[in-house]
């Protein structure tokens, strides 16, 4: 992800965090929901955004009439997520966390002939783009390591795996990925105790472990011109950002 866009992502948190710590300390000689993380189980849901971004990693791949093709990701949009959570209280400051739940965004994917030429009348030989748009099913586990709590705020930090799988359509297009993947993730977030429920905004950082390129593309064989990006490609890794808000 690039600079600007993290940086946009940790101003909003910090604007959030903040409004929430400041109603935090008007109401610090009240202890809100005290018996909160007392309990063995509880539930919630979750409202938030990711930004999705894949790793490219280009061969220099060059056809047999001469161009040389790269890709890469040179912005990200946000998408939005949706999740259902379960809580289990393992001990005093660990506790054991299941959200599955929806996430919708898109990578737009640019591709550029090293070896052509942008003053090209026909510029599909120089340059092409392709917008992969993806409906994932996660099912993040994580083990949540929390501090103690300080009035009505409590920090914490997650670490664990999330499965992914892709119901959007197949991708036809310059390069295909594999539907599913599984990622490690680290993240941290702070507990705030309401009067009525806990606000919990949160940051995670989210690495994809497989390769997702499907170099096995049959539906290309009378298109050379369109195979020549898949070609131009050794592997692809999936990472992303997720913001999210739960409610418990």
């Amino acid at each position: 992800m690039d600079l600007a866009k993290l940086r946009h992502i940790v101003v909003m948190m910090l604007f959030i965090v903040g409004c929430a710590v400041a109603h935090a300390q008007d109401n610090d000689m009240i202890l809100n929901r005290p018996y909160a993380d007392a309990k063995p189980l509880h539930f919630g849901f979750s409202v938030g955004m990711n930004f999705q971004n894949i790793a490219i990693t280009n061969n220099g791949f060059i056809t047999d009439d001469g161009e040389e093709w790269y890709a890469d990701v040179p912005s990200h949009s946000p998408g939005f997520s949706v999740n259902v959570l379960a809580d289990y209280r393992i001990a005093e400051h660990f506790n054991l966390r299941i959200s599955p739940g929806l996430f919708f965004g898109n990578k737009m994917v640019r591709y550029l002939n090293h070896r052509g030429n942008p003053e090209w009348l026909e510029q599909s030989h120089y340059k092409q783009s392709q917008n992969i748009k993806s409906t994932y099913i996660v099912v993040p586990i994580d083990l949540k390591m929390s501090a103690k709590r300080y009035h009505n705020m409590r920090p914490y930090f997650t670490a664990g795996a999330m499965y992914t799988g892709d119901l959007a359509k197949d991708h036809s297009e310059q390069l295909k990925l594999k539907n599913s993947d599984v990622m490690l993730t680290v993240g941290m977030g702070c507990d705030f105790y309401m009067s009525f429920f806990k606000f919990c905004p949160e940051v995670k950082f989210c690495f994809g472990m497989k390769n997702l390129l499907e170099k096995n593309r049959p539906d290309l064989t009378e298109s050379p011109e369109t195979m020549r990006f898949t070609q131009s490609v050794n592997k692809i890794k999936s990472n992303m950002v997720v913001v999210t808000f739960f409610f418990e």
